[in-house]
């Protein structure tokens, strides 16, 4: 009787599944792609914590000292600039939800005459860049008397971050079911009631978004505000740190100290919000 050996078995990769190659191949470009995220951070943040003579050589941990931070507050405007910067990019995140989560509900609820130029210019604003726009912004706040102003610098980047923020708070409030707006019509609220009592709850996500977007655009800007704003006491953060750079060098201890406290109020926010990031992204990309 003559018996033949079993055929070998061949592994069979389910759908999905990386090969070891694969795998090796991803995980070494997630690394070396988080080692160039972190790279210039870290350098940042070293620099800062180095005496002025070591700023531009690799001795990150000699004669470590927060002289660069100390010098920065008491001898520099620093505090005035991060006054100015929190007021300006504030009244612009509290004034761009507002607007933002209006308009995107009004255009997603109602019919009204100009609502598709309406849409389209929204989408069309987002299309010029700053080099083309300062000019004639510079001459509008000129001519309204809003130059060196924080109210000058807070409307013109509402005209950058509400644009973009009512597009997508549409497409948030198109995915909120419309029953929920007839529910409050038949308990009596008004457009404005059902808005702000039923809506407004469940756009969380995408208000989250609007705040973030709308603070990131106004605190770390810095064509308009060096445009815009002279004189030392009037500076934001981002025409302060110019005063750091001149023609004959730059002073990188206050300059990267400047550098690592300014990124913690963003850092902050995007603490914050970052639970409701994803979500309001991409619900506000669903339907536009």
């Amino acid at each position: 009787m003559v018996t033949t050996a079993p055929a070998p078995t061949t592994k069979v990769r389910r759908r999905g599944e990386r090969s070891p190659l694969a795998s090796t191949a991803l995980h070494l470009t997630l690394i070396v792609a988080s080692v160039i995220a972190v790279f210039p951070v870290l350098w940042v943040l070293l620099t800062s914590l180095k005496p002025a003579e070591f700023a531009t050589t690799t001795d990150f941990f000699k004669d470590t000292t927060f002289e660069n931070y100390t010098n920065l507050i008491k001898d520099t405007k620093f505090l005035t600039w991060f006054g100015n910067s929190l007021i300006v990019a504030g009244l612009t995140t509290l004034i761009g939800v507002i607007v933002s989560a209006s308009t995107g509900y009004a255009v997603s609820r109602f019919r009204f005459p100009g609502k598709r130029g309406l849409m389209w210019t929204l989408l069309v604003t987002q299309m010029f860049p700053v080099a083309v726009l300062i000019v004639p912004i510079y001459n509008i706040m000129a001519g309204m008397g809003l130059l060196n102003k924080p109210a000058g610098l807070v409307i013109t980047y509402l005209t950058i971050s509400v644009p973009f923020c009512a597009w997508m708070m549409k497409g948030f409030f198109d995915t909120i079911p419309r029953e929920i707006d007839e529910s409050g019509q038949v308990d009596g609220l008004t457009p404005f009631g059902t808005f702000w009592r039923l809506i407004l709850p469940l756009a969380k996500p995408g208000l989250a978004v609007t705040a973030f977007y709308s603070f990131i655009t106004a605190w770390g800007e810095v064509a308009y505000a060096s445009a815009f704003m002279v004189g030392e006491d009037n500076l934001t953060l981002a025409g302060g740190l110019q005063l750091f750079v001149n023609q004959y060098g730059a002073q990188w201890g206050p300059m990267t100290a400047a550098s690592v406290l300014i990124a913690i109020p963003a850092a902050l926010v995007f603490l914050f919000a970052q639970k409701h990031l994803v979500t309001g992204m991409s619900a506000g990309a669903v339907k536009g």
